[in-house]
């Protein structure tokens, strides 16, 4: 399996490419419990690739949540007292 990041692959077709290589690798398996989790192996590998193609539709924006002023207790930033007692 190559590791390289510079491929020019669409997004997850590396995971399918290696999918397709444990399919050729169980196929030629003798021994039933590896051929088994070289299948299992193979649709890890498919559930990856269609994450990937998932994963990159999605945009994540990541928020930073407003710090606590001391003394308000509450997570915004509006200079009022909220002591309840």
């Amino acid at each position: 399996m190559s590791n390289d990041t510079g491929s020019k692959m669409a997004t997850g077709d590396h995971y399918r490419v290696r999918a397709a290589e444990l399919n050729a690798l169980a196929k030629r398996e003798l021994n039933p419990k590896i051929r088994r989790d070289y299948e299992s192996l193979a649709l890890s590998y498919l559930r990856l690739a269609n994450q990937a193609e998932r994963n990159s539709t999605t945009d994540v924006v990541y928020e930073t949540p407003p710090s606590q002023r001391a003394g308000c207790g509450q997570n915004h930033d509006c200079g009022q007292d909220h002591d309840q007692s």
